[in-house]
């Protein structure tokens, strides 16, 4: 399920540092959220789709790696991020 152009704005509108930030760390990982989150309603109906599993599966590691270097970074905006995506607890 691939987000609309509405939907990415708003995420970038709300995760983005300035008005022309669109590549940063807590947006990428914001949109990774999002999409990933549609995939995993996706699976709820299709349970035997496994060529978009593994395309899944490379999405939450790319954002494991991405929460893996913002926690390095800036443990603060880490902290934030993660409490308002409600991700990892």
């Amino acid at each position: 399920m691939p987000l609309t152009q509405e939907q990415k704005q708003e995420i970038i509108k709300k995760y983005s540092k300035s008005d022309k930030d669109v590549g940063s760390v807590t947006v990428q990982i914001a949109l990774l959220t999002e999409r990933i989150r549609g995939l995993m309603e996706h699976f709820d109906k299709h349970k035997k789709d496994h060529h978009s599993r593994r395309g899944l599966i490379k999405m939450v590691s790319k954002r494991r790696k991405l929460l893996k270097y913002l926690r390095r970074r800036d443990f603060k905006s880490y902290q934030t991020l993660i409490n308002e995506l409600k991700i990892r607890g």
